[in-house]
């Protein structure tokens, strides 16, 4: 993937990258003046300095975010960050580079600065080593690009170099313990073999007779899971898309038009028969790119689609001329269902809903829920609102509180959850039950599938046996599951695991031999991953610094609050 990436751009490098610094450029532009932390949208724009840089001023977010996200493509070979991650990035680079100001970190040479461009990813080639070839077509693209110059590229791999070395003081050698590396390699190198025992949890019935006494009790203490959040009551206006159909006048070059703009929408149909001794269906004729054939098929749905579509908005607007008229009036809460009445517009009743289950006679949507918790007695109507019929005009009643429901109410929901959290309970005590005949059974010598079913029967639980391996951590087989992989953090041959259960299994991990790779310090995989490691804890230091660089100046001009 990496690869196609990288070949795409190269092909396309001028239009590609054009767009992606236009778009990450100019929206930091827009955007960074409202986000917290670095400066307050408005039409006044007060200085935010942050080192030697003002962050309310364009030409400095520019720099700053573009130069970034330069920087991003190409370590990375193409946009890897999301914006706030690329935000966060920019700002911490920029405090590198000023440290490195600081501490009179040289630029590199010319020959520091080739041995550093080898190393970047956007110039790598298939096989991830640096292709020559890449790296001219950077160079000839850059000739042709009005909005980037071999001067700024040069700059930015000048501050990538002096970036890299700060970040390297900052982390230091990034100390590993011995330790670590042993149980960092332990846990990816060892070679595995496993049986394991899976349980099931659907197939687990046990008998459950709770009474009215047991059900209270555990409704009083879970009963938070049944209050009833904030609820809104409403009455609606609708203004349905099919009392505005008359009124819609189209052409035929309209209709046409609408079906060339949405052809996926109108596929032609298909004639079939049943009558066997017809002939099959053509395929391809029922899929044929004839435009107009198939337009003339499909002709009147694309009207009354089209018809319905404009009708629609001839509600949304009606409704909308309707909510101005009522503004205008000026009218007290109590008086607004008259003037919906006087206008022969019904207000229909809706049953109170919280904001996440707006009723589906009102669309479901989510936008309907927002409004309609806006409501109140200094706003007892909202604007016109679409939904899938036309629009829709809401009039506030009252809002509920959030309440915790009398016991009585849902005595329902609260047996079945009681059921569920007792057969949970009773699958983990089977479960321990299973482990310990596990246990016992294969101590006695019994073969695993012998034990396993050995142990089903004493805990009355369906299970299957299989074993699986050898194999590693990094490539474990499709069929054991994660939760049951994770075992083996705490497990060693011959040990077998506590039952670890997800939703609908148990899984118990008998260990049948782990082999462990070769530990000694001076083998070479252990010297490969004790740096590793030392490398991330070192980039872990220098990140954990320079993020605190940047909040501390980011305070100095955060605006006060009261």
């Amino acid at each position: 993937m990496i690869s196609w990436i990288q070949n795409t751009f190269q092909k396309h490098f001028r239009l590609i990258f054009l767009a992606l610094l236009a778009v990450l450029i100019v929206s930091f532009i827009f955007t960074i003046g409202a986000t917290p932390g670095i400066g307050q949208a408005g039409s006044k724009i007060r200085s935010r300095d942050f080192f030697d840089a003002n962050l309310s001023s364009p030409e400095a977010q520019q720099r700053i975010f573009g130069d970034a996200s330069l920087s991003v493509f190409l370590q990375a070979g193409y946009s890897a960050l999301q914006e706030d991650q690329l935000q966060s990035y920019a700002l911490q680079r920029y405090a590198g580079l000023h440290l490195a100001d600081q501490l009179n970190l040289p630029a590199p040479d010319s020959t520091q600065l080739g041995v550093f461009i080898r190393d970047l990813r956007v110039f790598a080639g298939p096989n991830g080593q640096f292709d020559p070839a890449a790296y001219a077509r950077f160079r000839d693209n850059l000739a042709t690009n009005p909005e980037l110059n071999e001067a700024d590229v040069t700059r930015v791999l000048s501050d990538e170099y002096r970036y890299r070395e700060v970040t390297k003081l900052l982390g230091g050698p990034g100390y590993v313990l011995d330790t670590d590396v042993n149980q960092q390699l332990a846990r990816a190198d060892s070679t595995w073999t496993i049986d394991l025992a899976t349980l099931d949890f659907a197939s687990f019935n046990p008998t459950l007779n709770p009474t009215d006494e047991a059900l209270q009790a555990f409704f009083e203490k879970n009963s938070f899971r049944y209050e009833v959040p904030p609820q809104v009551r409403v009455r609606y206006a609708a203004f349905q898309a099919t009392a505005y159909i008359a009124q819609v006048k189209i052409t035929d070059a309209e209709v046409r038009a609408y079906y060339d703009a949405n052809p996926s929408r109108f596929p032609k149909p298909a004639t079939t028969s049943s009558d066997p001794a017809a002939p099959k269906i053509d395929i391809d004729a029922a899929t044929s790119t004839d435009a107009d054939a198939n337009f003339a098929a499909v002709r009147s749905q694309v009207e009354s689609t089209l018809r319905l579509d404009r009708a629609r908005r001839l509600a949304a607007q009606a409704a909308s001329d309707f909510t101005v008229a009522l503004f205008d009036a000026q009218l007290r809460p109590e008086q607004v269902p008259g003037y919906f009445a006087s206008h022969n517009i019904a207000l229909n009743p809706v049953p109170p809903f919280p904001r996440n289950a707006v009723p589906g006679i009102l669309g479901g949507s989510a936008q309907v829920g927002t409004e309609a918790f806006k409501l109140g007695p200094d706003r007892p109507f909202s604007d016109a609102l679409t939904v899938p019929g036309g629009a829709v005009v809401l009039v506030w009643e009252e809002t509920l509180e959030a309440r915790t429901p009398d016991f009585t109410e849902v005595k329902d929901r609260v047996a079945a959850d009681f059921a569920t959290d007792a057969k949970r309970q009773r699958f983990a005590t089977a479960g321990r039950d299973f482990r310990a005949a596990l246990t016992k059974a294969l101590a006695a010598g019994t073969a695993f599938d012998a034990a396993v079913k050995t142990a089903a029967t004493a805990a009355d639980v369906t299970a299957t046996a299989g074993t699986f391996g050898p194999f590693t951590r990094s490539a474990p087989p499709e069929e054991v599951n994660d939760t049951a992989l994770s075992t083996l953090d705490r497990l060693t041959t011959g040990e077998t695991s506590e039952m670890l259960a997800t939703a609908d299994s148990g899984y118990v991990v008998h260990v049948v031999a782990q082999v462990k790779p070769d530990l000694s310090a001076t083998s070479p995989r252990f010297i490969e991953v004790r740096d590793q490691m030392a490398q991330f804890n070192a980039a872990q230091n220098a990140n954990a610094y320079l993020r605190h660089m940047v909040e501390s100046e980011l305070t100095k001009s955060a605006p006060a609050t009261n």
